[in-house]
């Protein structure tokens, strides 16, 4: 509870006790301006700005009742505490549906008249913050604030925009590091739910146990270490949305009782036999293949088609083509720069770890720069390897190759000689002709078999003098 000085307004009809409160007040510090009528009351309010009003109930002309429902009509903001010597259950009722934010009875301590009027300052100050992110997060807020303009990620935008304004169930589904929870959220942005709440909860981080009690709450006492009654992450979000991040690792015995709450809203805190019902919207994500789990009996049937309902794929980085610049502009911001070879290297580089790598390459890049300049030699030696055609692969990773079954380089020898061992720019060079060959020469699919950017696979052949004609039909096939 703050100390500050408080600016309030006494409305009280008796006099003496008007004066003694006012003078309470001003010696403890506060800006009191003490009246004897409502009239009054209101004519000030018109011309000066009060945190708090302590109102008497029975006043003759205008009672404080009358006096809180012309404050209200008026929009005046302040926060109103009403005071009588004739204090009823239904009087305080009363008071409170009109706006009242406290109700004391007379005769009551001047020290407790102060307590009350500095939780009600309090409460104000909150009150008014509260409006002022809320206008905030609304003029600020992207209408869906995702990074990229390739071709996947519009198509993610143009369905995130569809199923936003819907209260169904939505899956995304992607490698780990895409942005899922990124997109959860902009479908919440999106929708109705925007000002509700929007609640989160990762299957993969927690125990079985404390997953169940995460979701649904428990009873105090109902396992060990319950010492209080907690609520779930179901009721916390109720009239909102609950993003459930790796719903693939929800252990199976919690997935009836997911897929309950799914259809009927109702749920039971662990140890308790109490039905609550609440009403949440859940976006689940996964970078499991849902479908395959449930063919080998790991995820329900039932509760794959409940989640479901509506469901978007995210594209992994490396097939979208001309966001990663994007991304480092969102994400690198003045004053800080990046110079053209690590542009390129970033631009050229698979990322295994999708955008949460790329995030995180770039605060280590901030980091270890000197100045607010980033150089290609602030980049993780994978990065600087690779942007050198020395990608690292491990040759036990390779099955072995025949040198026949190879095509061969510009010179007409052989690229790999039977099963030896060469260096491993050597190896990098057969696996990547390889593929190409298995892919018939059409880039765009060797490079996804890769794990590469097409502009990347270019650079290599380039490197390798390697001469392959790409088929007209690759621009039907490409990212």
């Amino acid at each position: 509870m703050s100390d500050l000085p408080i600016k309030l307004l006494l409305v009280e009809d008796e006099d003496d006790f008007r004066d003694t409160c006012a003078r309470w007040m001003q010696r403890k510090g506060h800006d009191v301006t003490a009246v004897a009528s409502g009239a009054e009351a209101l004519g000030l309010c018109e011309k000066e700005v009060f945190e708090v009003a302590v109102f008497d109930m029975n006043m003759p002309g205008m009672s404080g009742m009358e006096l809180l429902q012309r404050v209200q009509q008026a929009r005046i903001e302040m926060e109103v505490i009403i005071l009588t010597g004739q204090g009823t259950i239904e009087s305080a009722v009363s008071a409170m549906k009109l706006g009242a934010c406290d109700y004391l009875t007379k005769p009551c301590a001047l020290g407790d008249l102060e307590h009350h009027c500095q939780l009600a300052r309090d409460l104000g100050l909150l009150r008014k913050e509260n409006r002022q992110l809320k206008a905030l997060i609304s003029r600020d807020r992207p209408k869906v604030p995702l990074v990229g303009h390739s071709q996947s990620m519009m198509s993610v935008m143009r369905v995130v925009e569809k199923v936003g304004p819907t209260d169904k169930p939505v899956l995304i589904q992607g490698e780990s590091g895409t942005g899922k929870e990124v997109v959860a959220r902009a479908i919440q942005q999106a929708s109705l739910l925007h000002d509700k709440p929007f609640v989160t909860i990762n299957c993969a981080a927690l125990p079985e146990q404390l997953v169940e009690s995460e979701l649904f709450g428990h009873q105090k006492g109902s396992f060990t270490g319950a010492t209080a009654d907690k609520p779930g992450l179901f009721e916390i979000a109720d009239g909102g949305t609950l993003f459930i991040d790796e719903i693939g690792e929800l252990p199976p015995a919690l997935q009836p009782k997911l897929l309950r709450v799914l259809e009927d809203g109702s749920m039971r805190r662990i140890g308790s036999h109490r039905e609550r019902r609440v009403h949440v919207r859940i976006i689940a994500a996964t970078n499991r293949d849902l479908a395959s789990e449930v063919a080998e009996g790991n995820f329900r049937e039932d509760l794959f088609y409940r989640i479901n309902l509506l469901s978007l794929e995210l594209p992994p980085l490396r097939e979208r083509e001309g966001d990663v610049d994007r991304l480092i502009e969102h994400y690198l911001t003045r004053p800080w720069r990046i110079d053209a070879d690590a542009r390129e290297a970033l631009r050229g580089y698979h990322w295994p770890g999708n955008v949460r790598q790329l995030i995180n390459v770039l605060q280590r890049a901030m980091i270890l720069a000197e100045g607010h300049d980033i150089t290609v030699h602030d980049l993780p030696d994978e990065i600087r390897n690779d942007a050198n055609g020395m990608r690292i692969i491990d040759p036990s990773s390779f099955r072995s190759v025949k040198s026949d079954s190879l095509p061969l380089s510009t010179s007409g020898s052989s690229t790999l000689c039977d099963d030896s061992m060469l260096k491993l720019d050597d190896i990098a060079k057969a696996h990547v002709l390889e593929v190409l060959a298995r892919e018939n020469g059409n880039k765009a699919r060797a490079a996804r078999k890769l794990g590469i950017h097409r502009r990347k696979l270019y650079r290599l052949l380039e490197r390798f003098e390697a001469t392959t004609d790409e088929p007209q039909t690759e621009s039907t096939t490409s990212t």
